[in-house]
């Protein structure tokens, strides 16, 4: 029970905000897709099989980046409790639960087609690099929205088997949506992060934070908006964008950069906006 506790603190398990921030906007490649080839079958099929995807790709990703982040995460209160930075469990049987994570992660990835799980394999090389980022420059944000968001790109493939401009612009989109949201995340420990020398847009821009933002999430407002106009066939697929926007100008009125608690509770508001935007997407696709 003991070891069961360490593994789900480990993988963060038992906050799934993570790995339903992952699953989202597959979710929305997912119903893009659906609105061009309408086999139900093959939709919900994939709406599960992208859906354990995230769960296991981000279970992989919390250890991969504990194991990097060990020293750094004993001298942040926030993170000074997890077990690799508690000593709660050693780094080879961590590593060893990456393979097997991972290895099941590929059994799933090997259900698509070539395209796709090329698409995955690729995506490999950004997703083990994250945890570097804050170490080299101050946009470790932008790098997770371009790691986050790319199976967005794979769920699109899965169905279509091709790729277009079209799934590059919600692309996009969410990578705007991911750099605001995480900022706000990161806000938590602007103190802690200068103290021990780490680096973070909630760092860069914290004497502007809700501007910065604010500008992040206008920028995915507007691009979703751009691509729902010129690809849903109708005017009416803007008005539902106007409710996402509103969840994302909630989380810019709610958090507070002197309260921690305010930018979680933020932050944990993207869970809705992602789900929101499923729905409107599926909408249009039926």
């Amino acid at each position: 029970m003991k070891d069961l506790k360490i593994f789900v603190n480990l993988t963060r398990l038992n906050r799934p905000i993570g790995y339903l921030l992952l699953f989202w906007p597959c979710s929305w490649g997912l119903a893009y897709a659906y609105s061009l080839n309408k086999n139900t079958e093959t939709f919900l099929l994939y709406i599960v099989l992208f859906f354990l995807g995230a769960v296991l790709m981000r279970s992989a990703g919390c250890i991969v980046n504990d194991i990097v982040d060990r020293k750094l995460d004993k001298k942040v209160k926030r993170t000074q409790g997890r077990p690799l930075a508690a000593s709660l469990i050693s780094v080879e049987r961590a590593f060893i639960y990456v393979i097997v994570l991972c290895g099941l992660a590929f059994c799933i990835l090997i259900q698509f087609n070539f395209l796709t799980i090329f698409l995955g394999l690729a995506s490999m090389t950004l997703a083990f690099s994250y945890p570097f980022m804050k170490r080299i420059t101050y946009w470790p944000q932008l790098f997770l929205g371009l790691t986050f968001n790319w199976g967005i790109i794979m769920a699109w493939a899965s169905i279509t088997d091709f790729l277009n401009i079209e799934i590059f612009l919600v692309y996009l989109a969410a990578i705007f949506w991911t750099l605001g949201y995480d900022t706000i995340y990161g806000a938590q420990d602007i103190i802690d992060d200068e103290i021990i020398g780490v680096k973070s847009t909630s760092i860069k821009f914290k004497s502007m934070l809700k501007k910065f933002v604010f500008l992040c999430y206008t920028m995915s407002f507007f691009t979703f908006l751009v691509f729902f106009y010129f690809n849903m066939n109708s005017i009416f697929s803007l008005f539902p964008l106007l409710g996402f926007f509103a969840t994302l100008f909630y989380q810019i009125y709610i958090f507070d950069k002197r309260k921690p608690e305010t930018c979680m509770q933020a932050f944990k508001v993207n869970n809705f906006s992602g789900f929101y935007l499923f729905l409107t997407f599926l909408t249009f696709s039926l």
